[in-house]
């Protein structure tokens, strides 16, 4: 079975590849007809002893081999919560990719440097009420790349908005 492309839905720190936000994104991308897969990066999120955040910089690298692979066989597309959209966003810079899906993206994130991405299709879902990331930050990251912005009545795990992060999941690969 051919497929539109393969989603790469990358979980937030101290999550994990079973977190109801990305099998949500997973259940979106199979119902369109693109392939998906969900990385594990709790053992680096374990890894305290790098930084508060694990071994980003090995998440990265684990996330670009993934996707690597998946642009040699087609289109891709990343999206990631938190943790995972800022690798999510990082990645876009050093693999082709069709689009970016980011929620509660972090735009800054001491001592990493600060969010980037490529001019590629980018939807955005983000908590007003987000206790780590102010929503203000993100507003101005996305005005510059006039990305599509949603912004919920929500905190930074963005779990009263499951179907909302869906649905813009859902708008974002439809629209490729």
């Amino acid at each position: 079975m051919s497929t539109r492309g393969h989603c790469i839905l990358s979980h937030g720190f101290e999550s994990g590849p079973d977190a109801t936000k990305v099998t949500a994104l997973a259940d979106v991308a199979e119902r369109l007809g693109w392939s998906h897969e969900r990385p594990d990066y709790t053992d680096l999120d374990a890894k305290h002893e790098v930084s508060a955040l694990g071994d980003v910089p090995v998440r990265l690298q684990r996330l670009l081999s993934l996707a690597r692979a998946a642009a040699a066989r087609g289109p891709v597309v990343l999206a990631g919560s938190s943790l995972g959209a800022w690798i999510s966003a990082r990645a876009s810079l050093e693999i082709p990719v069709a689009a970016l899906f980011l929620m509660a993206p972090p735009v800054g994130m001491d001592p990493a440097p600060p969010l980037e991405a490529a001019a590629v299709p980018m939807s955005i879902i983000h908590g007003w009420s987000d206790e780590l990331i102010p929503a203000s930050q993100v507003v101005e990251w996305a005005k510059t790349r006039r990305a599509r912005l949603l912004l919920v009545d929500d905190s930074h795990r963005l779990a009263g908005h499951v179907e909302a992060s869906a649905e813009a999941f859902a708008a974002l690969l439809a629209g490729l």
